[in-house]
């Protein structure tokens, strides 16, 4: 167990090793290759905000309206 895990930590930190952040969203990587070849991969751009829309709320009202209950007596045995 603790090999696997060593492994994983070991891949982790080569795969961390050869990111490097150029810009706003920009990553450079260099990939092991014959030699080393660099790319530059871009991530996605992402826009946050409010938008002000209308919607229909239902409306709820109360009213009294006379029902008919079962009435339930119950007695002890004697």
């Amino acid at each position: 167990m603790r090999s696997v895990m060593l492994a994983t930590l070991i891949a982790t930190l080569a795969t961390l090793s050869g990111c490097t952040k150029t810009g706003e969203g920009e990553y450079e990587i260099r990939r092991p290759v014959i030699g080393a070849k660099t790319d530059t991969i871009h991530g996605p751009i992402v826009e946050t905000g409010t938008v002000k829309d209308t919607i229909t709320l239902p409306k709820v009202t109360t009213e009294k309206k006379e029902v008919n209950l079962p009435k339930v007596k119950v007695r002890r045995a004697q």
